[in-house]
């Protein structure tokens, strides 16, 4: 009876603890991370996703943020790496796909890092309104949190960021915690000529050459207010924006019958970077929400990460061309049947 029991019990603990235990997240597992085919899974995350997102932020493919998750915006960058490589058109890592990428780099992908006081240094705001019309009355649009700042920081989100440290709040400079190892700011070379492909909602950067330099996903246009067509021009670059909004845009949701301005920040709302295109009202620029990139829709302008806005602003100058390709309908079509697709698994 007792030989029952014990039995009982433990298939009670293998029933509880699921098909297989989480693979863990600390810095070895991720680092030496060896590739298998992995299923999709709802919300996991993956020693091996999370190395993959690391080296094409690297090689300046970007995953947009670094959460571990084979998102939508994962499968673009592994796809745009592949195309790029000679590989087969495919946004499924294989092994062919994960020995390209890791020998574009040998390095640890995570590491060891000690919180600075600039990090945990506000202020910070308490919190940020929902309504454009309210945010006008904030002395800045700071990050919320020192958390918020460091995920940014190191082009993750912030749920990937407490996973990796789970007893960590964040607050005193000193604490050693486990942070991604990204990428060089700088792209390895200077902007010639920008596309941006509406129908798969990406960005791509080409030199002179015509070869590409970097892939961005981004978020283009809505059905409300489309992202222009044909070939625009870059007029400006501004850090830091201060953001100046016009009744005449009609944005939907805002009720303002006067201009207002919202003052600079992370969250304002086009982010750390404004890049000034040749139509009035019509930018590149970054975002308060890297998780809502390419997931979302835009007021016609051409949204990214704000860490991917500033990789772009650095390597562009005035005057190079703007080319808008493809069809948002395509997007937004693909994006439903995507949502389909997940409902009938």
């Amino acid at each position: 009876m007792r030989l029952r029991c014990c039995i009982a019990k433990l298939v009670a603990l293998v029933l509880l603890a699921g098909p297989a235990a989480a693979a863990p997240l600390d810095i070895q597992a991720i680092n030496d991370a060896q590739w298998r085919a992995e299923k999709t899974s709802k919300g996991g995350v993956s020693p091996i996703v999370i190395r993959a997102q690391v080296l094409l932020d690297r090689a300046h493919f970007s995953p947009g943020e670094i959460d571990g998750k084979q998102g939508d915006n994962f499968k673009k960058a592994v796809r745009a790496f592949a195309i790029d490589q000679g590989l087969p058109s495919t946004d499924v890592l294989t092994e062919e796909l994960w020995q390209k990428l890791n020998s574009t780099s040998g390095d640890g992908v995570v590491k060891e890092y000690s919180i600075t006081d600039d990090d945990v240094r506000g202020p910070f705001a308490t919190r940020i309104p929902a309504r454009m019309e309210d945010m006008q009355h904030l002395p800045t649009l700071a990050y919320t949190s020192a958390r918020e700042k460091i995920a940014e920081k190191f082009h993750m989100s912030q749920e990937l960021l407490s996973a990796l440290n789970p007893r960590q709040k964040f607050e005193k400079a000193g604490d050693k915690i486990v942070v991604t190892d990204i990428a060089a700011a700088d792209l390895p070379g200077k902007a010639a000529r920008i596309e941006i492909d509406k129908s798969i909602q990406m960005l791509r950067v080409f030199d002179r050459d015509q070869r590409i330099l970097a892939v961005y996903p981004v978020t283009a246009g809505s059905a409300e207010k489309p992202a222009p067509t044909g070939t625009l021009k870059v007029t400006s670059v501004a850090r830091n924006p201060t953001y100046h909004y016009k009744p005449a845009y009609e944005f939907k949701g805002v009720r303002a019958s006067k201009p207002f301005t919202i003052k600079p920040g992370p969250n304002n709302p086009v982010g750390v970077v404004w890049i000034g295109l040749s139509r009035e009202g019509y930018g590149i620029h970054g975002t308060p929400d890297p998780s809502k990139v390419s997931k979302t829709e835009s007021h016609g302008c051409i949204r990214l990460t704000n860490w991917d806005a500033l990789q772009l602003a650095a390597a562009v100058t005035k005057g190079i061309p703007v080319d808008f390709i493809g069809d948002e309908q395509a997007a937004r079509d693909a994006k439903a049947e995507a949502i389909k697709d997940r409902k009938r698994r």
